[in-house]
């Protein structure tokens, strides 16, 4: 516990952490902002073209913004000791060192099971209450129909944030920690998309911006991403996202000088 209660220490006393996690918010209101001006565009829409207007789900694509704010927490949380040479002093104190990094993991993963579901749902709500009806009720489902789905969505915040921790740890580097993180949501999907089939339908399915439909069994059918994976099989691939960087790096800081 003492361990643990250190860590979170070092995590709240960072001014950074706070910038983070508002900026990991602030999907709140960009989806406001996009939603207003969405309802706008439909309402000056001459009305014989509204039936044929369509709006994606904003929680599921402002996701990005927490996503990617939590993994960059992630490293920090890693990479700023190596920065200052705080990880000396940690590891003289904690000579066995996997209990350090098992407690920021514990401390990363739960503050983005915190900012996951607040981001998400509050992009939602945010989003129904201002598009209601228009677009064809794209925002009138019921929300418990829509609840598997956004708490999917939501779980892929704190994998972010268990991913970059894990990376952080690995390359000892901000920059790589966070380009392989930018990678995985920008670059690599791209990449696959244009690949022939049946590859770019075997891959995309385990990209992590596929896995929340799979994991709810809805699919991917209007998106890049492929849909080949059961809702266990896409579960444990997302669980993988988080679990086996945090281990690979529990293994290799055991076996590393510093």
């Amino acid at each position: 516990m003492s361990i643990l209660a250190s860590e979170w220490l070092k995590v709240r006393s960072i001014r950074s952490t706070y910038l983070i996690i508002g900026l990991s918010l602030s999907a709140v209101l960009l989806g406001l902002g996009l939603a207003a001006m969405a309802a706008g565009m439909y309402d000056s829409a001459p009305p014989d073209k509204r039936p044929n207007a369509r709006i994606a789900e904003l929680e599921e694509v402002l996701v990005i913004v927490p996503q990617l704010c939590m993994g960059i927490l992630g490293t920090l949380a890693m990479t700023s000791e190596y920065v200052t040479g705080l990880i000396r002093t940690s590891l003289t104190v904690v000579p066995r060192r996997w209990p350090i990094l098992t407690a920021k993991a514990t401390i990363i993963g739960f503050l983005g099971l915190i900012v996951g579901p607040a981001a998400v749902f509050g992009t939602y709500f945010v989003s129904r209450w201002i598009l209601g009806d228009r677009f064809s009720g794209a925002y009138t489902t019921e929300f418990l129909d829509r609840l598997p789905i956004l708490a999917a969505s939501s779980l892929t915040v704190p994998v972010f944030a268990l991913l970059g921790l894990g990376l952080g740890a690995l390359l000892r580097s901000t920059a790589g920690a966070i380009a392989t993180i930018a990678g995985l949501v920008y670059v690599i999907p791209i990449i696959i998309g244009n690949l022939p089939e049946p590859w770019s339908e075997r891959l995309g399915s385990l990209m992590i911006g596929a896995l929340p439909r799979q994991i709810t069994g809805d699919g991917n059918a209007s998106s890049v991403f492929g849909s080949l994976l059961p809702p266990a099989a896409a579960g444990a691939c997302l669980a993988a996202y988080a679990a086996l960087p945090v281990l690979a790096a529990i293994w290799l800081v055991r076996r590393r000088d510093v």
